[in-house]
């Protein structure tokens, strides 16, 4: 957890409150995968460590191949982040009303899908990967296998985290701590034991900060700007 937090004290490269807002594509990329790929390493090192077992077995091909496949995801995710981060960058930062409106509206949308299908069973799958694994069988042996393995456990994790990353997005180029509470958050919610019932706190959380952001335009200034 340590390296998460310590990796995600900020977005490398992002700095809204600086003004730099025209950050190229290519080095919001290689920014947005080398904090994704911080973030994730606490709850993704298991499941590596699960298939490298295996693939020091010879049962299955190495596990770069693996480990590719999933960062592809997280590198492609950064494209709509991108995107999103141009249009309410300076807006949050000058806290333009219907930025904080828009804000406020990503907080609660985030919550009301933490308690969707969809994350559920992104989340289960997250989880206990285990029979995902087993249903690979033998094509896991190929590297084209086990890339495509990774790419698709990285699908069900990006699955399971859209919500926190839409947070992320919106909050964390300007106060640092918002990263290190979702790299948290990820973290507990795929490798504790109470992880499910977690995240339906996490949704709570999340579709309160938003109601008051809101209702309260100043709340929701200090909640995004940490000022």
């Amino acid at each position: 957890m340590t390296v998460a937090t310590s990796a995600t004290g900020g977005m490398p490269g992002m700095d809204m409150a600086t003004g730099e807002m025209g950050l190229s594509l290519g080095a919001f990329l290689i920014a947005w995968a080398a904090m994704m790929a911080a973030m994730m390493l606490p709850a993704v090192t298991p499941v590596v460590r699960l298939y490298a077992r295996a693939a020091a077995a010879g049962r299955v091909a190495p596990a770069g191949y693996f480990v590719s496949g999933y960062l592809a995801i997280w590198l492609l995710s950064g494209l709509p982040a991108y995107l999103l981060w141009r249009v309410m960058g300076m807006p949050l930062m000058e806290a333009e009303p219907w930025a904080l409106r828009v804000a406020g509206a990503t907080l609660v949308a985030a919550g009301i899908y933490q308690l969707s299908p969809l994350k559920r069973a992104c989340l289960r799958h997250c989880r206990s990967p285990m029979s995902f694994f087993m249903r690979g069988g033998r094509r896991l042996a190929r590297p084209a296998g086990a890339t495509w393995a990774g790419t698709v456990h990285g699908l069900f994790c990006f699955g399971c985290c859209i919500g926190l990353m839409l947070v992320l997005v919106i909050t964390a180029a300007m106060q640092p701590l918002w990263a290190a509470v979702i790299a948290a958050a990820v973290f507990v919610e795929r490798t504790v034991r109470w992880g499910e019932s977690f995240s339906m706190l996490v949704a709570l959380g999340l579709t309160t900060l938003g109601g008051a952001a809101l209702t309260y335009p100043a709340f929701a200034a200090a909640l995004i700007q940490g000022v």
